[in-house]
């Protein structure tokens, strides 16, 4: 399987990559990686892909979308919820945002591609328990669980300082990959990560028992996620 977060092209400040390519050139270079990740993928293979876009490039995640339906079957959509509002109350992650034109930024997408759309996943493995404790036996199911859908609520964990988030301007928490690994339900995975940045994905593969590999261009980040995987006893 591949969970990735590539650039999002947005101008963000990596330290070796500059973000901010002409448009199509950006769409043409993720097909062309997308095609690459297509030949390694096994026929059962998943590709769980993070992308947003922002309030003045909104087409950004729907146009790459839609370049990557000859390679692939868009399978499941999920909105990743980074932070929700409720009466009274809010709970996550808030990036203010200037003017008066636009809403809040509070969620991104993660598009769940694969061969055949026809993939068999572990839904239960990340499920939530019933409200009503009744529909466990009326509706004959096996255990207190049931299907998470297709919204994710998964805060960051609250940080002071760009150094708490490895001086990298794209990290996602670690929840995020631990849960696309938990669902794709494949015991002994394993998971491919080509823009690994700090090695988020590699310390989830780490936490569920999968074997991970991780690609970037930036050696300062390699280092990093080297560093991660040791504090967490895995060798790199």
């Amino acid at each position: 399987m591949v969970v990735t977060s590539p650039p999002y092209n947005l101008d963000l400040g990596y330290s070796a990559y500059r973000d901010r390519l002409p448009e199509q050139a950006y769409l043409d270079w993720l097909v062309a990686v997308a095609t690459a990740l297509r030949q390694v993928l096994k026929p059962g293979g998943s590709v769980f892909l993070n992308i947003s876009g922002s309030s003045s490039r909104p087409w950004l995640p729907f146009e790459l979308v839609v370049r990557l339906r000859p390679l692939f079957v868009l399978q499941n959509h999920i909105a990743w919820i980074k932070s929700i509002a409720t009466p009274g109350d809010s709970i996550g992650h808030h990036k203010p945002v200037g003017g008066a034109r636009f809403l809040n930024h509070a969620h991104e997408h993660m598009f769940h591609l694969t061969l055949t759309g026809a993939v068999k996943l572990d839904r239960l493995a990340i499920g939530v328990p019933f409200k009503d404790k009744s529909n466990i036996a009326r509706r004959g199911h096996a255990r207190d669980a049931r299907c998470r859908g297709n919204t994710w609520f998964i805060p960051y964990d609250t940080v002071q300082s760009r150094a708490q988030k490895f001086h990298h301007p794209g990290t996602f928490p670690v929840d995020l990959p631990r849960w696309c690994i938990r669902l794709h339900g494949q015991p002994d995975a394993l998971v491919l990560d080509p823009f690994v940045g700090t090695g988020t994905t590699l310390v989830a593969a780490h936490h569920e028992a999968a074997r991970g590999i991780g690609i970037d261009m930036d050696p300062a980040y390699i280092a990093i996620a080297r560093e991660r995987l040791a504090a967490v006893g895995c060798a790199a």
